[in-house]
């Protein structure tokens, strides 16, 4: 009766690896493009865990320091400003300013404080099936053939029901990293919308490692001042 058991651990074992809720959040989802109206056009990239700081075909000068832009100046758009931007196209590189932005970093907090929960129930459900394989192959010498059998038969049953419990933990996460990114992206979106209608921009572009832009001038690379209209206008609330 040896091999089904440990067919039965070696299956629960690998359901709780592929369970695990973390590799989930390691990994990097691409949300299609929000346009805003006719004049105005912003982008976002949704990524919780987003890496990438810079855009993945942007020219080796788009990394260059650019000289940072105070949250009131940029919160403040002059008249003047908007009318010589007007028409102008633009862009912002999506990992740098979701990175950079506050309420992004609550999110992520957040989000990881509610992943250490998920992660906890995983790990229960893999100690109470190891603890009961254990308790079975100590008292398998002095069970019948029956005995053992109905035990494996209960185990195999416990360990369909971890499988299910992991994979709803795990759709659980995904369900509300989700809502997170989503709830911050349409911030971001509308605070962007509003900072290229006040500084008289016709598009606002996004630069993502996917590739959105392929070149770019510095100049007309705005990140940081929009990053910090964002801050600012987070630090409101």
């Amino acid at each position: 009766m040896k091999n089904p058991l440990q067919l039965t651990i070696n299956i629960v074992l690998a359901l709780a690896v592929a369970g695990l809720y973390f590799l989930h959040f390691n990994q990097k989802p691409v949300a299609p493009a929000i346009a805003t109206d006719k004049s105005t056009a912003v982008l976002a990239s949704p990524e919780l865990n987003t890496a990438d700081t810079t855009a993945a075909a942007a020219p080796a000068e788009a990394n260059a320091p650019v000289a940072e832009t105070t949250p009131e100046a940029s919160a403040a758009p002059a008249s003047a400003a908007a009318a010589g931007n007007e028409g102008k196209i633009v862009y912002v590189e999506s990992g740098k300013m979701l990175d950079g932005y506050q309420g992004m970093k609550d999110a992520r907090r957040a989000f990881e404080a509610k992943a250490r929960g998920w992660e906890n129930q995983n790990q229960k459900l893999i100690a109470n099936f190891r603890a009961a394989v254990e308790a079975y192959q100590k008292q398998a010498p002095t069970l019948t053939p029956e005995q053992r059998a109905a035990t494996e038969q209960k185990l195999q049953a416990q360990q369909q029901e971890s499988g299910q419990a992991q994979q709803k933990i795990q759709a659980q996460a995904q369900e509300e990293e989700a809502k997170l990114t989503q709830t911050v992206l349409e911030s971001v979106n509308k605070k962007v919308e509003a900072y290229g209608k006040a500084h008289g921009y016709k598009l606002i572009l996004i630069a993502a490692p996917s590739g959105t832009i392929a070149y770019g001038q510095k100049d007309l690379d705005i990140t940081t001042p929009v990053l910090a209209y964002l801050n600012a206008e987070y630090r409101k609330k």
